[in-house]
């Protein structure tokens, strides 16, 4: 669902988060719980799949999101049927993949019915029959298949009835699933060691959710899976908070939208005012002021820390409740200066200065974006380099997107029929390198990343949950031509972009030529509380890759950026616990753990209070934090909280 431009959030600032559960099950929290019937150790159903909404198409698989369908009984690649009077041999265990199963558990998966039934686990030709010769691996979010060896029972009245199991038998029988089930277990084993083994594991776990890390000290293993990235795993993981920032008071809705990290300081937006503050004390450096609210901000900055604001013409007054968007400038981000700052007319819009709904930086250049077209400037200087023109065909520069190159989503056409192109820029004069017309009816896309070139949109209006997303398009910066189109279904992942900004999404990160996405958060195992994965698409073929990072246990994962070619994540944390920092191997999906917050009640209680989806998490060099981008007026239930502009972790 798209929004018209200028909407106000969806999310007010300072909700209080949800509450915990109501309550741990009768009986008072950790009483025993009844037994299932049949006594303890009776075997729990497997789970539903979390993902899937209907079976499995019959069609073959794509190599998009979820599993492969099963194929026909008898058909290509299903183990041919026993000789009558004969018992199958036992199939022998498949190598530690993913989706094995990781921990045998008595009877789990057993058939409800009698003997060749339908639904019966085990048999070939029947829907779930794990490790078919011929047969492609389960997809990711494929509940998993129960674990086999056991001896299958002979088809009943074939070749006019059965033999009977002969003594023989039933020793070969029985060595043979003693065999099978010692090395099933031994598989197992080694899925589901814990940290102290060293072995490489192709696994996605790492330090799981909620776990204290080795030795259960919150100790990381050092350099264990951070080979692809700068951050290590600290000594202890162990966090403190390291400040609380309160948020000031103001009598409406504020923009505080920008934050960057520096080799000194943590730098801030403020109400009107940029301020920098030492990374371990909060303690305020130095103040940059600015005439009104900072309305927009680079997530970029350059290597010696000079990076892009917006900010309004001046502060409200009677006679001008609404000052415009209208100043671009350059924050010198180590010394606390404002290198210049000025406004800009359109080339055939008179004199009023232009507004801009979001800035970005690539290389020297500063380009600034919004529904009346589009500028830039230099860098150092300040030099305009150009400035919005709208022509015959009515088109503009929307936005752009920054970082290591410079491209632009262009809007063309009426409002009730638009039509979007992306380009690459050359970033010095802004002339096309390339074009790629999206698809008709796409009304807004968003920049995920201008090396490689992604775009997300919303195609079709598709994606009804706000993500903004049901695409993802690689784009050749090069030609101009599409490399391939990913359907990534709102209701599956759980990225999200603005809906009229083109530099604003969250949760979805580009490196390896991979993109990573998390999945949306379903029932995990546990009785309260969801949990997610992540997982990464290939940005040549648009295939679902195999492998993922699970978040754990009430846990949910959310990509923040690439650390090399390592993920740095964010694990939202259950009500009672504290939030994660983990670095994910993007080629084995191997978690290392880089920081746990302390669980105390009022630290959590801070931390819960950004809302991932409206506020800004920096994390580098075993600091975490975390902003609000929109502050508003207190209201009278929030007497006696208390609002953070910030909270910042770190471990020692």
């Amino acid at each position: 669902m798209t929004q018209p431009p200028n909407q106000p959030p969806n999310e007010p600032p300072n909700q209080p988060p949800a509450g915990p559960p109501a309550g741990p099950p009768s009986g008072g929290f950790g009483a025993p719980q009844d037994p299932p019937p049949g006594g303890f150790g009776e075997p729990t159903p497997p789970p539903a799949d979390p993902f899937a909404k209907q079976p499995p198409p019959a069609g073959p698989a794509t190599g998009g999101y979820g599993s492969p369908p099963t194929p026909p009984a008898g058909g290509y690649g299903s183990p041919p049927p026993p000789p009558p009077g004969s018992y199958p041999t036992p199939p022998a265990p498949q190598p530690n993949g993913y989706g094995y199963p990781q921990a045998p558990q008595p009877g789990y998966g057993y058939p409800q019915g009698a003997p060749g039934q339908p639904g019966q686990p085990g048999q070939p030709g029947q829907p779930g029959y794990p490790g078919q010769p011929g047969m492609p691996q389960q997809g990711y979010g494929y509940p998993t298949q129960p674990m086999y060896g056991a001896p299958q029972p002979g088809p009943a009245g074939s070749g006019g009835g059965g033999k009977k199991f002969s003594t023989q038998m039933q020793i070969i029988v029985a060595a043979a699933v003693a065999v099978v089930l010692i090395i099933g277990a031994a598989v197992v084993y080694t899925s589901t060691r814990g940290d102290d083994d060293k072995g490489d594991q192709a696994s996605t776990s790492g330090s799981t959710g909620g776990s204290e890390g080795k030795d259960g000290e919150g100790k990381g293993s050092e350099g264990d899976g951070l080979a692809g990235g700068s951050e290590k795993a600290p000594g202890s993981t162990k966090s403190k908070v390291a400040f609380q920032l309160p948020q000031p008071e103001v009598a409406s809705v504020t923009s505080v939208k920008g934050s960057w990290l520096t080799d000194k300081a943590y730098v801030k937006s403020g109400v009107n005012e940029v301020v920098a503050h030492d990374r371990d004390k909060g303690t305020k450096l130095w103040s940059v002021p600015v005439p009104g609210e900072v309305c927009g901000a680079s997530r970029h900055m350059t290597k010696d820390y000079k990076s892009a604001i917006l900010f309004k013409e001046g502060k409200p007054t009677k006679e001008k409740k609404y000052p415009a968007c209208n100043q671009v400038g350059v924050v010198d981000l180590a010394v606390g200066k404002l290198l210049w700052s000025k406004s800009v007319t359109a080339a055939t819009g008179g004199d009023r200065p232009v507004q801009f709904n979001e800035v970005t930086l690539s290389g020297t250049t500063v380009a600034a974006g919004g529904t009346s077209g589009g500028a830039a400037f230099n860098l150092t200087s300040g030099a305009e380099l150009w400035k919005p023109k709208v022509g015959a065909d009515r088109c503009y520069d929307m936005g752009y997107g920054g970082g290591e190159a410079l491209a632009v989503v262009r809007k063309c056409g009426s409002y009730d029929s638009p039509q979007l192109t992306i380009q690459a820029l050359n970033p010095a004069t802004g002339a096309p390198l390339s074009s790629y017309q999206m698809p008709a009816g796409v009304e807004y896309a968003s920049i995920v990343s201008t090396k490689p070139l992604v775009v997300a949109a919303n195609v079709g209006d598709t994606a009804g949950d706000g993500s903004a997303i049901s695409d993802f398009f690689s784009i050749d910066a090069a030609t101009g031509k599409l490399t391939v189109r990913i359907s990534a279904d709102a209701e599956k992942y759980a990225a999200r972009c603005g809906s009229t900004d083109v530099e604003n999404c969250r949760a979805a990160v580009v490196g390896n030529n991979r993109l990573y996405l998390p999945t949306e958060d379903h029932d995990g195992t546990s009785e309260y509380g969801d949990t997610n994965e992540v997982v990464a698409f290939d940005l040549t073929t648009g295939k679902l890759l195999g492998g993922r990072a699970d978040a754990g246990d009430r846990y949910s994962l959310v990509p923040l950026r690439m650390d090399g070619t390592n993920v740095i994540a964010y694990k939202k944390p259950p009500y009672d616990k504290g939030g994660q920092i983990v670095s994910i191997d993007g080629e084995t999906f191997k978690q290392t753990l880089l920081m746990e917050n302390p669980g105390d009640e009022a630290v959590r209680d801070a931390e819960t209070l950004f809302s991932i989806d409206h506020s800004e998490l920096l994390y580098g060099e075993g600091r975490f934090y975390l902003s609000k981008q929109l502050i508003s007026e207190r209201r009278d239930s929030q007497a006696d909280e208390k609002l953070y502009l910030v909270v910042g972790f770190r471990t020692d």
